[in-house]
């Protein structure tokens, strides 16, 4: 007797919803910047579509719990004029809720949004819904190679895929931008055999039986700290990398956890993997960083070229000048850098023309002039050493105010510039205001990376050491700000021999050419990090190591907040390469 099979229709939860039937509120917040807070909401904007077709639109204005910073206006153009009469949260919420309903959010950098309408939802009394959420961002690194988009933004998206919107900072129309951009990347997943919301919200969970394979690679890897290379058949170095476990974070890039699409094509390539054992933290990042300029691997994105960098002199000559030159060498009168482009060393020399009288131009000047004066001259930027207008002993008050700029004292650019972005600002003229704040932010970062190095690179040793993890002490020496050398001394143990041994077998170092280091500057900045933290204790100094009181490197701190203030959370963490 045989037994007909019973056909058993899946329900919805087996097959999935469709992504035709399913709505999406599409969403973007403009706020104050900072952690997530429901009062520092200052715009909302929503688009609500399905099966590509509009359903509707949500926009409003949101009156802030505190002054909206002038960097803020600056990057979305709106001001505190513009919220003064807008409703509070507590009277947008509900609305805004009621809109919502039971949709699928929708969002650029979602967590970023999310987060804020959920503090919303807790400092007014109301019920967050705990909607489905897709991440576009997410899936564009995912599914956008780095040969079609620098990055993932939404604009370089918006852009790459043809938006009827382009975004601005106003929710809005950065909500409108990213329905396109959601339009698009479903058709790219859709093209992969996922049509569902369930298949679309773990599409990048997805291992690949190649990548799976591969695990093999990291068996025999050393369970310690240090540094890792991935290189392919041919023995080229394609990623480098550090850890404290190298056996433990060579697995990772086999399993689940592994979400970047780069890195999973790195893998595809890798054949083997080199490790360095290092005895400490410092020791590896720093070998880390020589690797990669070593090697310049396809797949690091940092660091592959410390060559490009360029510095801002003051030139020596009777009438200096401000000049962008790639080597620092003993011919002028102080630099200030490095700078990671031109194109911010350009800036920097701008600030310093917006607040001291230099020459601009690049000829060579005596001190008899008889040449011919330029407009700025007759716009007062100039006193016009060229045509006998200035002496060199008036010239070189001017010269001497801007040698104290970029050395010692970076405040009177800083307020300068400050007083004229909140100008601008002020008459709505955020972009002519952003161009000013990028000047400034130029400026004292250049400045402030040229007074913590000079100090350093004209150090010929420092001997410093802190605890050890498990006792003992961890012992660097640096000479002329390249790590020379490092040592542990056992727990209970007199380090003190261990530091007269590291100082006779440390890498002998020649001289540099201060403010640059005998080393990679990046390398230097991890060293004065690793000697900046609590409980490091300076063993000896062969030199005199000291900052400026007023150099630059507080005022950049300060901006800095500022500016990580005004964008919020919203950095491309994609477009970071963790180790």
């Amino acid at each position: 007797m045989s037994t007909r099979p019973v056909a058993v229709q899946a329900t919805l939860d087996d097959l999935g919803t469709p992504l035709s039937d399913v709505t999406f509120v599409v969403l973007d917040l403009e706020t104050t910047g900072g952690a997530p807070a429901g009062r520092n909401i200052t715009e909302i904007g929503a688009v609500k579509v399905r099966g590509g077709i509009v359903l509707g639109e949500f926009q409003t204005l949101v009156r802030p719990g505190e002054p909206i910073p002038a960097f803020v206006s600056v990057l979305t153009g709106i001001s505190n004029a513009m919220v003064a009469g807008a409703p509070r949260i507590d009277a947008v919420l509900g609305p805004f809720l009621d809109f919502l309903g039971d949709c699928v959010v929708v969002a650029h950098n979602a967590p970023y949004d999310v987060g804020f309408l959920k503090a919303a939802c807790r400092d007014t009394g109301a019920v967050w819904p705990r909607p489905a959420v897709v991440d576009t961002a997410h899936l564009a690194r995912q599914l956008v190679t780095s040969d079609e988009a620098p990055n993932r933004k939404l604009g370089t998206l918006a852009h790459l895929f043809g938006a009827a919107t382009t975004p601005d900072h106003r929710a809005l129309h950065d909500a409108r931008a990213t329905v396109d951009v959601l339009h698009a990347l479903t058709g790219r997943v859709g093209n992969l055999g996922v049509h569902t919301l369930e298949e679309l919200q773990t599409y990048s969970k997805r291992v690949s039986p190649q990548q799976r394979r591969k695990r093999v690679i990291a068996d025999d890897l050393p369970s310690a700290p240090g540094v890792y290379v991935f290189k392919d058949a041919n023995g080229h170095a394609l990623y480098v990398g550090t850890s404290v476990d190298i056996k433990k974070r060579v697995r990772s890039y086999f399993t689940e956890s592994e979400k970047r699409r780069r890195m999973r094509e790195m893998v595809g390539l890798a054949e083997s993997v080199t490790p360095v054992v290092c005895q400490t933290a410092l020791e590896a990042q720093v070998r880390e960083l020589r690797l990669i300029a070593q090697h310049k691997p396809r797949f690091n994105r940092r660091s592959r070229y410390p060559e490009r960098a360029v510095w801002v002199k003051l030139t020596q000559e009777p009438f200096p000048r401000l000049s962008v030159v790639s080597t620092v060498r003993a011919d002028a009168r102080s630099y200030v850098g490095p700078f990671n482009s031109r194109t911010a060393a350009e800036q920097a020399v701008t600030a310093v023309h917006d607040v001291i009288p230099l020459r601009q131009c690049t000829k060579r000047l005596s001190a008899r002039g008889g040449s011919t004066a330029c407009a700025l001259f007759d716009l007062g930027k100039c006193g016009a050493p060229c045509i006998g207008e200035q002496s060199t002993d008036e010239y070189a008050d001017i010269a001497a105010d801007a040698e104290r700029l970029l050395t010692t004292d970076a405040r009177p650019v800083v307020d300068v510039l400050t007083e004229r972005m909140e100008r601008l600002s002020d008459q709505s003229r955020y972009e002519d205001a952003a161009d000013v704040r990028d000047r400034m932010l130029s400026f004292v970062r250049g400045a402030a990376r040229a007074q913590r190095l000079d100090p350093l690179a004209r150090t010929p040793e420092v001997v410093a050491a802190r605890p050890g993890a498990v006792g003992g002490w961890e012992v660097v020496c640096v000479r002329y700000g390249r790590f020379a050398g490092t040592t542990l001394s056992p727990r209970g143990a007199d380090p003190m021999p261990y530091i007269a041994a590291l100082r006779e077998t440390a890498e002998v170092v020649a001289a540099p050419v201060a403010p640059a280091p005998a080393a990679l500057t990046e390398e230097t900045e991890k060293v004065l990090h690793w000697l900046e933290q609590p409980g490091v204790r300076i063993v000896h100094t062969d030199g005199v190591w000291v900052c400026p009181i007023n150099g630059a490197a507080g005022t950049r701190t300060r901006l800095e907040k500022q500016m990580s203030l005004a964008q919020g959370t919203r950095a491309d963490a994609g477009d970071r390469v963790a180790g």
